[in-house]
This record gives structure tokens, C-alpha cells and sequence, in this order.
């Protein structure tokens, strides 16, 4: 998941850069500052709560447990930790008498390692019997669950992955947003020769190639191809449709669907965001704290108005639901079940997660919360017509919201496939070579 964190540590920057800009949609982002650690959790009278540090969330945290603090005999405390070390100090933890009583984690396989070492408290019982607790949308819970069971609440906004397009671009060459995937290699010959590069690629982060084959291969197969990956069952990564996304991938790669030098250009300098904000490029399909780095980095381009947005493309006589959506459901708070005061942390969690004060803050600070029925409070707030695309895409329990591949699978998986991807893009192996990498992976 290494990429992963060079993509929280470059939003932490978008996010110190338009702190003022309220209502701008953003991502989760990280710190810069390590922590200290307390004292082992059975020695201690209060509730430890780890997270990253961040200019965003960290204060709608703390607001949070000055909340708590006010009415409980246990009171909780902050830790937040840089992004890169903080998997590994949590890691080491989680199998110490030194656990945090709460924990930040982004679902996924990255919980999933610890809740099958026992070490997180399943919170499906609470949950049922409170319903004041019953308002996040379904599918992003589904990413704080394991083997149907809740161990994490979403903590802050969602982040699903959206094909923006250039509207000016557009406009000079009479052509409309990609409804289809035809429409979309269509765009690509027409950009191609008014020799404007179609897709803006960061190709030196397998990240952002990943976006790709996330959305063929739901729209090709439904989203429980990649569950069957997820859940290790023998022969899932050989499936016709894994096969038929990966062809696609590549076939748009040669097909010169991001130009020629997509390999050299990086996402976290922010030189694909520059090439499309420029005209350079048409479209960039990208995570949904794209629209932060451009008001941040490309102010212009989104006061014109030339930054557009719309779905994926559907794939016709694809067994996906054209809806389905990927990217990243949340970030999670989980209770670690060493903790001395299991029963108090998870009052922490639900209490302040659910609370109308804690849902505000994070919409003033321009997230889209995981929450149901805040389409009065989005369309309130600045830069609305976003924020309420972005909570149409998620909103429906019946649209799958697919885990970004690299969080869901296990780190070495993750890291393995981020590898391949990069060779495919490159043409360096083919589909089945891909294939037979990935089944090999551990």
C-alpha cells in the first residue's frame, strides 16, 4: 500500500493549501509530525485514539473528544502520527501490551489483518441495538466489515474516483462527455488528431493505472469479480473478465489514449493535473480530491468554469451496473479489543461519529460525509454542485462502492499488482502474464 501513502502525504498538501476554502471537496491527508506514544492500555485511565495528523481532519477530531470529555468519566485523548510510519508503529502494536484503545485504518484488507488476529472489537451487536447509529450509507460500511460483521465506522469523507473533462477542450472540438466506452475510444482518435492528448496519465505511480482496470472490470464483470479476488478463491485473477479488463487496459495504452510519455509524469508535483488544466490534456480520471488540487493548484481553470465531470463510461453488454462506483469509500476508527475500556471506546466511536456536530464540521471543511440524507446541508455549502455529484454517485445502497484495490488486498498483493500494472501499461507483459503474476503474489 506504499502508493497509497504517497497519496495521502500529497492531499495532507492540497489540504494546507486551501484550508480557507470552505467547501472544497477533499481527500483524507496525513501528517507530518510522529506522535508519542502513552503508556501501556491497561495502565492507563483514559482512551487513546491514533490517527494521522491532519490539517483537515485532526481538528474536526479533537472538537470530537472535547465533546466526549465534557460528559465522560473516561476522558479521550489525540496521537496522531506521519503517514508513513504510522502502519508500521500500529503493526507492531496491535501485537503489544501498548495498543491504542481506537485506531484510524482504512478498511479493507488493512483491517481485515487485524480483526482476523483478534484484535478488534466487532461492533454489529451496538450498532443494531442503536438506532441513532444507523446513518451511514450502506455501501461504504461494507468496507469497514469483515466476514459480514462491522468493526469499523467511517470517520470522514468519501472519495470515489470521477472522469473529469475540460470543458473548453471539449467545446473547440464539438464533442461531448463519454457516455459509452466506445464514446470514450471514439474521444480518444478525435483528441488524438487535434493533437491534444486524450487522458492525462501519471504513469510513474501504478496508482493511477489502477483506476482503470477497477472500472473495466466492473463494468465488464459486476463487482463480485474483484470480491472473488479479494477473497483469495482459487482461479479468480483467471477469470474471462479480469482477462478482458486487462486487454482493455492495455489496448488503451496503444492506442495512444494518454500520449507517449505517460510514464514519466507524476501525480504528486502535480503535472497531470497541469496538463489538463492547460488544454494539454482532455479528460483525467482521478480520485474525487482532484477538484481540491485544482483549486488549489489551477484556480483559474475552475473559477472559468472549464472543469467538468461525469462518471465512468458504462461498458455496453457489460454484466456491471453502469452506476458502481470506485475509489475510496472512507477511512475508518475501530476499537482494539485489548483495550481497558472496550465499552467507553466504543461509545467514543459511535457517539462522536454520528453526532450532527461531528457531520457539520466535516462538510465545512469540505468533505462529503458517509452519511445518509445531507443533500440539504451539501447543496447549502460552497462549491454545492459538486459535493452533490459526488454524494449522487454513492448515495444508492444498490451502487457498489469497490475499495481501491491496493487498500483492499493484502500490502505485498497491493504492492505486487501496483508493480504489474506499470509493465502492462507499458506493453512489457501481456494480459496473461499479468495474470500468472498476480496468482503467484502472496
Amino acid at each position: 500500500m506504499g502508493d497509497y501513502v504517497m497519496r495521502t502525504v500529497r492531499l495532507a498538501k492540497v489540504v494546507v493549501c486551501v484550508t480557507a476554502l470552505a467547501g472544497v471537496i477533499a481527500s483524507s491527508g496525513c501528517g507530518a509530525v510522529l506522535g508519542t506514544a502513552g503508556p501501556a492500555a491497561g495502565s492507563r485511565n483514559r482512551i487513546q485514539v491514533w490517527a494521522l495528523q491532519d490539517p483537515q481532519n485532526q481538528p474536526i477530531i479533537e472538537d470530537g473528544i472535547a465533546r466526549y470529555n465534557r460528559s465522560s468519566i473516561i476522558s479521550a485523548e489525540l496521537l496522531t502520527f506521519v503517514n508513513d510510519a504510522y502502519k508500521q508503529k500500529l503493526q507492531v502494536s496491535m501485537g503489544s501490551p501498548n495498543p491504542p484503545d481506537v485506531f484510524f485504518n482504512w478498511g479493507g484488507g488493512n483491517l481485515a489483518q487485524f480483526v482476523e488476529a483478534g484484535n478488534v472489537v466487532d461492533l454489529t451487536t451496538r450498532l443494531r441495538r442503536d438506532a441513532d447509529a444507523n446513518i451511514f450509507l450502506p455501501n461504504v460500511m461494507a468496507v469497514g466489515q469483515v466476514d459480514g460483521r462491522q468493526y469499523g465506522l467511517p470517520m470522514n469523507g468519501i472519495q470515489p474516483v470521477v472522469l473529469f473533462y475540460n470543458k473548453k477542450v471539449f467545446a473547440d472540438a464539438g464533442v461531448e462527455p463519454p457516455k459509452t466506452y466506445d464514446d470514450l475510444l471514439s474521444l480518444v482518435d478525435t483528441f488524438k488528431q487535434r493533437k491534444v492528448t486524450p487522458i492525462a496519465l501519471p504513469g510513474t505511480q501504478g496508482w493511477t493505472e489502477l483506476m482503470y482496470l477497477e472500472y473495466l472490470l466492473d463494468r465488464v464483470g459486476g463487482p463480485q469479480k474483484f470480491a472473488d479476488i479479494a477473497a483469495g478463491r482459487p482461479g479468480a485473477w483467471r477469470d474471462p473478465a479480469v482477462l478482458q479488463a486487462l486487454t482493455m487496459c492495455q489496448e488503451l495504452a496503444e492506442r495512444g489514449a494518454f500520449g507517449k510519455n505517460f510514464a514519466s509524469i507524476n501525480y504528486d508535483n502535480t503535472g497531470a493535473s497541469r496538463l489538463f488544466a492547460t488544454g494539454k490534456a482532455a479528460m483525467f480520471l482521478m480520485g474525487s480530491w482532484e477538484y481540491t488540487s485544482q483549486a488549489s493548484n489551477n484556480p483559474e481553470f475552475v473559477n472559468s468554469g472549464n472543469l467538468g465531470w461525469v462518471p465512468f463510461p458504462q461498458v455496453e453488454g457489460g454484466a456491471g451496473n453502469p452506476k458502481n462506483v470506485v475509489g475510496n469509500p472512507s477511512n475508518y476508527f475501530s476499537v482494539t479489543s485489548a483495550s481497558a475500556h472496550r465499552d467507553e471506546a466504543v461509545d467514543f466511536v459511535v457517539e462522536m461519529t454520528t453526532s450532527k456536530e461531528y457531520i457539520t464540521a466535516l462538510i465545512e471543511t469540505g468533505q462529503v460525509p458517509a452519511v445518509k440524507g445531507v443533500e440539504k446541508e451539501l447543496a447549502a455549502s460552497r462549491n454545492a454542485e459538486f459535493a452533490l455529484f459526488t454524494y449522487d454517485m454513492v448515495k444508492d445502497p444498490k451502487v457498489a462502492f469497490t475499495q481501491s484495490w491496493d487498500q483492499a488486498l493484502s500490502p505485498s498483493v497491493g504492492a505486487e499488482l501496483l508493480t504489474n500494472l506499470q509493465k502492462l501499461f507499458l506493453s512489457d507483459i501481456t494480459p496473461e502474464e499479468f495474470v500468472s503474476a498476480m496468482e503467484k503474489a502472496k
